[in-house]
């Protein structure tokens, strides 16, 4: 089983569970290939999350869309 780094299960600290639903699979993702890091778009009525090329290993950030 994957086990999510440290940053990754502070940032789910606290979070909904439809929140944690709707991005722990690309946390998960990201845990598996420990390649890069993970941009969490948030949109008024949702959030998208996607591993982003551009952030280190274990870094979550928000953005707005």
């Amino acid at each position: 089983m994957i086990q999510l780094p440290a940053s990754y299960q502070e940032y789910l600290a606290g979070k909904s569970e439809s929140f944690i639903n709707a991005v722990r699979p690309v946390l998960m993702q990201s845990a598996a290939d420990k390649s890069h890091g993970v941009r969490v778009v948030v949109h008024p009525h949702d959030h998208q999350a996607h591993v982003d090329q551009s952030l280190p290993f274990g870094t979550v950030i928000e953005d707005i869309d």
